[in-house]
């Protein structure tokens, strides 16, 4: 019979898988390493088995021990596996920009869930880093993980990641292009490589918001470079250990919406269903393709799988928000049409200036139409409100009528979006659209920016 004695013993031999239409445009082979084909669904299921095989061999993590890490969730998907085969408890740092499906898996294999702010220094005591580090200290019989300083996460790709894709391309690769986080993959499959073919290309993908790039061509830590950025499973604030300069030719850097679109593009190109990091590969891999010529082997890894972004990147609504749909808008009607059941707030003359404050805080909105009884005669926004304040400590006990100022430009849903675009002004920070009927809806300058691509 063939069987495995455990889900551990699955990992790894992942498959490799021709790229075809999303790569359209390389003048090469390009292959795909799939490592959502791991039990974990991502390639870090590899490193976490290493990682506690070996702190098991030294001491470091002892029997009943509880495991303790930073991850974006795929390394805690991991050694959430491990922990429940061997028998040792599991802590998570995760940082609050990862999707919420990476959080619930981990709730989902028993791992407690702790989540830290993103955008704070990486010394900052909230910082994922700072808090894992603190729980580590504070836990009896615990073992912190450190998966970027841990050399063992370097040494599970040098052992089985590299030989693996030097098998499967016959010792043909030419070039090997991942995302760079913790820096063991690239760096374990990269010295790998370069020891049986010295002029195989290891190019890392980075971000922006991450150091890496710069330091990399200049030797310059510059925190000018470091901001938040949307990407998750690539780049970083700090230098990890695992990352190995020496062995990487170049990276190239890819925008957050980029890596956004490309994730969805591979789905729907070439029925791979992949994370966002693999988007963020295969814009990469195009933004490369000047160094590729016909006869050359391209291996690009994928790291994780799309299950874990389905609220994000695969989410038409998330990617709207943020201005990664490419959608044609000409007319007025086109910026409205995702929020144009939404009840129009309004504000009545005689209502207290106290009344409009709080429709703003309550709707979370910052300009009103003021009506009366023959229809749109003012409008508020904070701004007036704040400055009317500063005048007068009672005036949230006036009627609006005496603070409002002039009412909102009116136009059809049909009106060109530059026409609307010109009623924007200093004074004037939004314009009614007539749906007619009655009805009546709202564009805000924010909706106007949120439609610039």
């Amino acid at each position: 019979m063939d069987f495995s004695n455990n889900i551990l013993e699955t990992i790894g031999n992942t498959p490799l898988v021709k790229l075809n239409k999303i790569v359209a445009e390389i003048d090469a082979l390009v292959l795909a390493k799939v490592e959502t084909f791991n039990p974990g669904n991502s390639v870090k299921d590899r490193m976490a088995v290493k990682m506690v095989e070996d702190a098991e061999a030294d001491g470091r993590l002892k029997p009943g021990g509880t495991i303790i890490e930073g991850t974006s969730g795929n390394t805690g998907m991991g050694l959430a596996l491990v922990a429940i085969i061997k028998g040792y408890k599991l802590i998570c740092v995760i940082s609050d920009k990862q999707s919420k499906e990476k959080m619930d898996i981990l709730r989902a294999v028993g791992a407690k869930v702790v989540v830290c702010p993103t955008n704070v220094e990486p010394t900052d005591p909230r910082s994922y880093y700072s808090v894992s580090k603190r729980l580590a200290e504070e836990t009896p019989n615990s073992w912190y993980v450190n998966q970027y300083d841990n050399l063992s996460n370097t040494l599970a790709h040098y052992e089985q990641t590299g030989p693996e894709i030097w098998k499967q391309t016959d010792g043909k690769i030419t070039h090997f292009v991942v995302g760079v986080g913790t820096g063991g993959t690239i760096s374990g499959v990269g010295k790998y490589l370069k020891e049986k073919n010295p002029n195989i290309k290891i190019w890392g993908i980075d971000t922006y918001g991450s150091v890496f790039k710069k330091y990399h061509e200049t030797g310059i830590f510059d925190e000018n470079e470091i901001y938040s950025y949307i990407t998750e499973g690539i780049g970083e604030d700090i230098l990890p250990k695992n990352v190995d300069f020496s062995l990487i030719d170049g990276f190239t850097k890819v925008t957050d919406k980029d890596a956004a679109v490309y994730t969805r593009k591979i789905a729907l190109e070439e029925a791979i269903f992949v994370g966002n990091s693999a988007g963020a590969c295969i814009k990469g891999l195009l933004q490369l393709k000047e160094h590729f010529k016909p006869d050359d082997v391209v291996v690009v890894l994928f790291h994780d799988s799309g299950s874990r972004y389905v609220g994000k990147m695969f989410n038409d609504d998330w990617m709207r928000e943020r201005g990664f749909l490419d959608e044609n808008i000409t007319k007025a009607e086109d910026v409205i049409k995702d929020h144009i059941d939404k009840e129009l707030i309004v504000v009545r003359t005689e209502e207290l200036v106290s009344h409009a404050i709080e429709r703003m805080r309550k709707y979370k909105i910052s300009q009103i139409p003021v009506v009366d009884i023959n229809g749109f005669v003012g409008s508020v926004d904070e701004t007036d409100l704040f400055r009317s304040y500063v005048a007068d400590k009672n005036v949230a006990e006036k009627p609006i009528k005496e603070v409002m100022g002039k009412p909102f430009p009116m136009v059809k849903p049909g009106t060109p979006i530059e026409e609307v675009s010109k009623l924007f002004t200093k004074e004037n920070d939004a314009v009614l659209v007539d749906l007619e009927n009655g009805n009546y809806h709202i564009i805000t300058k924010y909706d106007i920016i949120g439609a610039i691509k």
